[in-house]
């Protein structure tokens, strides 16, 4: 994929290749509001189903192999995990708890909910959401209702799509028009989407450039 279909220029895609190959570290987790810290930077989140990769997709967009825990077992991430990046530091990033099916328990799942909505409706630091969905499925309602929920927020959001590799040119090909006209129609959303693979490094360059353009 080029910068000129994904709107980015060579200049602002080598700033961001730059910004993280700089230091980049955990910073804490989160539990509840009441544990985020202070809103001193712009943050930009990571959003997405149990298991759609998240914590990959970190690793590789941050050059790393276990800044972000990977696991195959959904629901593994259960906090609000910050991230520093730069130095001086320049944005947060913020690794959220997986929603939809996590092997846990009712009640902490339904706090891990309150918890991502309480954060995504309310933080005034937060400059865009990015929503990860699983080109092998494309948009689900489980997905839906996340969406729904920062477009009545009016919280910026763009669509990223994870394990590219996993399907068939052809496949991803359709799940790409079907997901960029879903999101044309929602207001938050923003109107390109970016194609990704942790394994293969797709569309990693692109990604980097999404964060720092949306901090401004």
């Amino acid at each position: 994929m080029s910068d000129r279909e994904t709107g980015f220029d060579d200049a602002l895609v080598e700033q961001a290749r730059r910004l993280f190959v700089g230091p980049v570290s955990f910073l804490k987790s989160a539990p509840a509001l009441n544990f985020l810290p202070d809103a001193e930077v712009p943050e930009v989140a990571f959003a997405g189903r149990s298991n759609v990769g998240k914590s990959s997709l970190l690793n590789a967009l941050t050059n790393r192999n276990t800044l972000a825990r990977t696991s195959n077992t959904p629901g593994r991430t259960q906090e609000l995990n910050f991230f520093d990046v730069g130095e001086p530091m320049r944005l947060r990033l913020v690794d959220m708890p997986g929603y939809g099916f996590a092997k846990a328990p009712k009640d902490m799942v339904r706090k891990w909910r309150f918890l991502v909505n309480d954060y995504l409706r309310g933080r005034q630091a937060l400059k865009r959401t990015l929503v990860l969905i699983d080109s092998r499925h494309g948009i689900k309602d489980v997905d839906r209702e996340i969406l729904k929920m920062l477009d009545d927020a009016a919280v910026s959001y763009r669509i990223v799509l994870t394990k590219a590799d996993k399907v068939k040119a052809s496949e991803l090909a359709e799940v790409q028009a079907r997901t960029a006209e879903e999101a044309r129609k929602r207001p938050a959303a923003h109107p390109e989407l970016l194609t990704t693979s942790s394994e293969k490094g797709m569309g990693i360059a692109e990604l980097r450039a999404a964060v720092l353009e949306a901090i401004g």
